[in-house]
């Protein structure tokens, strides 16, 4: 088995592509039937989409922890510096490999591991 689908709800989904898209993430803007429209990226058969907060919801939910290999994970992290996203911390090798934690806008804790 394999994650082949992840979608996150933002009061922002523009600017949130925005700051996901630093992370190499390429998305389209679109919709399903009468859906919302909403931003979905696809690489090697996961999807991640961002869509707008449903009517019931206040705010994002923040309590899910997004991890994703990331190529050159150093320098990365170096441009991720001067961007909206909050690094939590720097690149330090842990039982998984090399390992950095940062912060998307909505509060979101996101894991980036070096790609081999």
């Amino acid at each position: 088995m394999r994650l082949n689908l992840l979608v996150i709800r933002t009061p922002n989904p523009a600017v949130l592509k925005d700051q996901y898209e630093k992370l190499g993430f390429q998305f389209e803007y679109h919709q399903h039937g009468n859906g919302p429209f909403h931003y979905a990226s696809e690489q090697n058969g996961f999807v991640f989409e961002i869509y707008p907060l449903t009517k019931s919801q206040q705010k994002a939910d923040n309590s899910t922890r997004l991890g994703f290999d990331v190529a050159n994970l150093e320098a990365k992290i170096k441009m991720l510096e001067s961007s909206t996203w909050k690094i939590l911390s720097k690149p330090k090798e842990t039982a998984w490999g090399l390992t950095a934690l940062v912060q998307d806008l909505d509060g979101r804790k996101v894991e980036l591991k070096h790609k081999n």
